[in-house]
This record gives structure tokens, C-alpha cells and sequence, in this order.
């Protein structure tokens, strides 16, 4: 048992530490849907938050309390209200989202405090401080709703935060702010959440949430047909938001999207869309490569783009010395020209940097991509990972179930990428024709 063991965890630990080093020093705002809390989920995200602390990250984490809210005013025999998504907080709301928010600060300080033998926590000292770190103003009179104590992000304590993040600490923020007067306002988790996320310029803002993420078929129902889109760019992410009615409920598609969106337009590079139903999805969704989630990026579209032919010159340049060293096989300029639009490439300031192909095989519900090309320049910044995300996008478009490569050389690079090795014979019947069986290739697939 042990060997196996050692077969399995070597290569696993191996995989992670790409991710490890990628992220230490950066800052991520996470914000827990109270629903997360309420469904007993808390110690498991405590402990996952403490190891992602651990290995550098700097963390804001922002709670919700919706459920907790609603539970206080149902033992004071009230009814939650409702309006534009908003909760309307009159004075008993107020006086329930203020017991919640304090209850609920202590069970996440104890869950943080826990330093049992034979635990992930063990030996860990992770410190929470939370503060009035944010300003607030009320959101006032909408569509002739008054919505009292409900309050929007004015202003958030940067350097505060900053301060706090630079000693080593954990910043915990409940969906509370303060007007300069000493008012106190209820806001909801998603905005104090994604406007702390754009004030610090931070690096990703992940929210845990009751949903598994967008489906590539959004209104569809879950299915093995209908995955979650692993990667959503952000214009894609905007036009699909578009498309939908105004979210009011926290299970609405839109609900988070809208706050994804809204952080990526302003700074954030990264979004992401997680379920708390998943054990362990923070760890998998920020060390694994393909994530659990949906992640919305912020993809520069002048840098990530389909090839047209009047960049054939700029392909033909960056893929020759790969082809002469032999790495490539050799594409003559009349083949690139007839397949330029199978092409994606990354272009910085007319330069390119980066290409792959694609080639559709329908009736196997397949495709190949083909010479994936990263310049010397920029090998080791993902530009091949973007370039390889993109092409996913593309095959899952097509309703393909799977793409291939094959090569003599990277073989190690598409196995840490989820590709899986097959015999050749695995090949549609058109592209089996063209193998060069003296070249003799690998042959990887990827399930999309």
C-alpha cells in the first residue's frame, strides 16, 4: 500500500507546486455565501483557507448571512423583504443582521482557532482581525422602495487592509458598513465583497457559492453534455449577462456572474464561481488545473484572438525554427493561408507570440490541435496555456467531446494539462491516414 501510495501522491504534490509558487504573495478576496455556513460547511473552508494562507496567499475573506438573517427574523416572527435582490432592512431587520453578523464572527474566529493534533489546522496559527474597514451609504429610495438600513459600498480602508494583509493576518469583513455619522448599514456580501476586490487590485475574487459554477449551455439542464465552463473570458461572460433577466435570487445565473463581471471590468483578473457543496473546491479550483468552477478572465481581446489572414507572415515567423529543429512539422505558407481561420494566436502590439490550430474531426466528435507554438520570448508567462484554453473553448463550441495532439517532444507538458496518452490506432480514420508512422508521435487526448 505504501508504494502505491507514494505512485500516487509524488506526481500529485509534483503537479501542485507550479500553482504553490504562482500564487505566493498574491491577494485573493473570497466571499462565503451564508448559505455555505448554514449547511455546515464552515470547518472544511476554515481549514482550506488556513492552507492556502500558508503557502503565501494573502486572504480577505468576506461572509454572507442571508439564511442566519432570515432565521433571526422568523424567531421574531417577522418576514424577510425583498426588492431588486436587495434585502429592506427596517429597524428589526437591522437588529437581526447585526446579531447575525456577530454570532457568525465568532463561530468563524473559533473555526480559525483550532489547532487539534491530526487535523489540517494542526500547528497552524492563523490570526483574523476584522474592523470598520468600510464606509457605506444608504442605497435610499428606488422605484418608490424605500430601503432604509440597506446601504451601498462608499469607500473601502485600502491601506487598512493592507496593513492588516502585511502582518501576516487574515482580514474578515462582515456585509456591514458605516456612514460617517456612525449609521450602520446592511450590505450584501457579493458587492462589499467585489468592491474590496477592485479597490485592492486584487488577484482573484472566488466566491463559494450554492451554485456549481455556468454550464456551457446555461439554460439547459445539468448534464455530462452540459459541463460547467471551466473558463469563461470576460467578454463572453458579458455578453451572456446580457442575455439575461435581472437576477434576484442567489441561485439565478446571472446573481454572481454580475458581481464576476463587475470585478474583472475593473482590475481583477481572475473571477471565480464555486460550490460549496463540493468538498475541497477552493483547493481545486486554485491548485488543480482545470479547476472545479467557472472562472471569468480577463482576456485582453487585442492579445487572445482567431488568426485572419493577415497574420499568416506573423505565424509563418514564430513557427519556422521550431520546424527546422524539428520539433514541428513543416507547414508551407499555401496550408496556413487555406487554414488560417483554424488558427488562435496571441498578439502583443502586432508581435506574435503565441498560435495553435484546430482541426475538426465531426463524426468522431474530435479535433486536433496542431502546432501549439509559444516564442522563445514568452515561454514560461502561460501564454500556452491561454492559447490551449481558448482552443478548448473553441472545440466545446463545436460540440466536440475531446481534443488530440501529437507530438515527439512535449509530451510531459500535455500530461500536467490533463491530457492522457492512447495508442495511435485511437485516432479518427481520416487523420489515421495521414500518421507518419516513421516520425512515430504521441498521441495524447484531453476530455473537454
Amino acid at each position: 500500500m505504501p508504494t502505491v501510495f507514494n505512485f500516487t501522491f509524488v506526481p500529485w504534490f509534483r503537479s501542485v507546486a507550479p500553482y504553490i509558487h504562482m500564487h505566493r504573495g498574491k491577494t485573493f478576496v473570497v466571499g462565503i455565501a451564508g448559505e455555505a455556513i448554514a449547511a455546515g460547511k464552515l470547518q472544511n473552508l476554515a481549514q482550506d483557507l488556513a492552507l492556502i494562507q500558508s503557502m503565501g496567499v494573502k486572504i480577505v475573506l468576506v461572509h454572507g448571512f442571508r439564511p442566519q438573517v432570515n432565521e433571526q427574523l422568523a424567531a421574531k416572527g417577522h418576514m424577510p423583504k425583498y426588492s431588486h435582490g436587495i434585502r429592506i432592512t427596517d429597524s428589526v431587520a437591522l437588529d437581526c443582521a447585526q446579531e447575525a453578523a456577530g454570532q457568525l464572527r465568532y463561530e468563524i474566529e473559533a473555526a480559525f482557532s483550532q489547532g487539534l493534533p491530526n487535523t489540517p489546522m494542526a500547528g497552524s496559527t492563523v490570526r483574523v482581525i476584522s474592523g470598520n474597514f468600510i464606509t457605506a451609504r444608504p442605497v435610499g429610495i428606488v422605484d418608490g422602495v424605500d430601503f432604509m438600513h440597506s446601504g451601498l459600498v462608499r469607500k473601502v480602508d485600502v491601506d487598512g487592509i493592507m496593513r492588516t494583509l502585511d502582518m501576516g493576518a487574515m482580514v474578515l469583513l462582515s456585509p456591514f458598513g458605516f456612514s460617517p455619522t456612525g449609521e450602520a448599514f446592511n450590505l450584501t456580501m457579493e458587492e462589499v465583497a467585489t468592491s474590496v476586490a477592485a479597490e485592492l487590485q486584487a488577484d482573484k475574487l472566488i466566491f463559494v457559492t450554492e451554485i456549481p459554477g455556468i454550464r456551457i449551455e446555461p439554460h439547459a439542464p445539468a448534464s455530462d453534455d452540459n459541463p460547467i465552463d471551466t473558463e469563461l473570458p470576460l467578454a463572453a461572460a458579458k455578453q451572456l449577462l446580457a442575455a439575461l433577466p435581472n437576477p434576484t435570487e442567489p441561485t439565478d445565473i446571472g446573481f454572481y456572474l454580475q458581481h464576476c463581471v463587475k470585478a474583472c471590468e475593473e482590475g481583477v483578473e481572475r473571477s471565480h464561481i464555486l460550490p460549496f457543496a463540493v468538498d475541497g473546491a477552493l483547493l481545486l479550483e486554485v491548485y488543480v488545473h482545470d479547476g472545479i468552477g467557472t472562472m471569468i478572465v480577463d482576456e485582453k481581446l487585442e492579445e487572445l484572438r482567431e488568426a485572419t489572414a493577415d497574420d499568416v507572415g506573423g505565424i509563418l515567423q514564430l513557427i519556422e525554427p521550431f520546424e527546422k529543429d524539428g520539433t514541428l512539422v513543416k507547414r508551407d505558407r499555401t496550408e496556413i493561408e487555406r487554414d488560417v481561420d483554424h488558427y488562435t494566436i496571441i498578439d502583443h502590439d502586432g508581435v506574435i507570440f503565441a498560435c495553435a490550430a484546430l482541426y475538426p474531426y465531426p463524426e468522431a466528435k474530435t479535433a486536433e490541435m496542431a502546432a501549439l507554438t509559444v516564442s522563445p520570448q514568452s515561454q514560461g508567462q502561460g501564454d500556452g496555456e491561454k492559447v490551449l484554453k481558448r482552443i478548448e473553448q473553441r472545440a466545446r463550441a463545436m460540440g466536440l467531446k475531446s481534443i488530440f495532439v501529437l507530438t515527439t517532444r512535449t509530451m510531459h507538458w500535455f500530461i500536467k494539462r490533463g491530457f492522457a496518452q492512447v495508442d495511435p490506432d485511437w485516432l479518427p480514420e481520416a487523420r489515421k491516414r495521414k500518421y507518419n508512422w516513421d516520425r512515430k508521435s504521441q498521441v495524447l487526448v484531453k476530455k473537454l
